[in-house]
């Protein structure tokens, strides 16, 4: 059987042209520069807009949409004053694992850029939500994650100085915290986990290095060791663009 516009109902990404086959002029060029974008490969340079706009025959503006969506989708970069094709996105599980196993797990370097460690009253709102004492000293931990040296996420940790009372003398600050937890004989049992889409603040784009307008993947985490006590709140943003989520579910 002949499917209209050759979308076969179990291909395993329909091709985005509606049955009646009118699409907007901006789609049907970034399908082409998708094409192009295979066969460039990683770190290959795209031609400039003024090139691909006279090689579709279309306006600038045109490949100028075409190409910032390829972009929001992480199929290409800006690099200087050009645009390259990005890498894979990188994978990070969803379960109780530190980001630094997951980005070695994909042959990356993981890495962090202290912002700030401080320490000061547990608020109502953070101690509502994970359980510790209101106006207990908490550290917060603000650190730019980073995989082969750029930035791609942002993370902020808040965790009882009583329970890690020498975290400004004994933390390496570009290390994994789960590695330094369990160091000290503190065991994850179980978590919260909260995601959604969010856009960055100017602040957090500023430290991401990105454009405030790239969609981020926030997620939140409540932690609780193997005794059901709070252990660390979590509140980490991932470039959208180079970040994808998997997990394992069974029935």
């Amino acid at each position: 059987m002949d499917y209209p516009n050759d979308q076969h109902p179990a291909a395993p990404v329909r091709s985005g042209i509606p049955e009646h086959g009118r699409i907007p002029k901006y789609y049907a060029v970034k399908a082409r520069i998708s094409a192009l974008v295979d066969e460039l490969g990683e770190g290959g340079l795209l031609p400039t807009e003024r090139d691909l706009s006279e090689r579709y025959e279309v306006a600038r503006e045109t490949v100028r949409q075409a190409i910032r969506e390829l972009v929001l989708e992480g199929r290409l970069r800006r690099r200087g004053r050009g645009t390259v094709v990005a890498g894979p996105k990188l994978e990070q599980p969803l379960s109780l694992a530190s980001y630094t196993e997951g980005v070695r797990r994909q042959g990356r370097t993981p890495g962090r850029n202290l912002v700030t460690l401080d320490r000061f009253p547990c608020p109502e709102a953070l101690a509502a939500e994970t359980g510790l004492t209101r106006g207990e000293p908490v550290w917060h931990l603000e650190r730019v994650l980073l995989a082969d040296d750029e930035r791609v996420g942002l993370e902020s940790t808040y965790v009882s100085v009583a329970r890690i009372p020498r975290l400004d003398a004994d933390f390496e600050p570009d290390s994994s915290f789960y590695a330094y937890l369990h160091q000290r004989g503190i065991t994850f049992g179980d978590a919260d986990e909260r995601i959604e889409t969010v856009l960055a603040t100017p602040r957090e784009a500023l430290l991401i290095g990105t454009p405030p307008a790239l969609p981020m993947l926030l997620i939140h985490r409540v932690s609780r060791d193997t005794d059901g006590q709070p252990l660390e709140r979590v509140r980490t943003l991932f470039r959208g663009d180079r970040f994808s989520f998997t997990t394992h579910l069974s029935g």
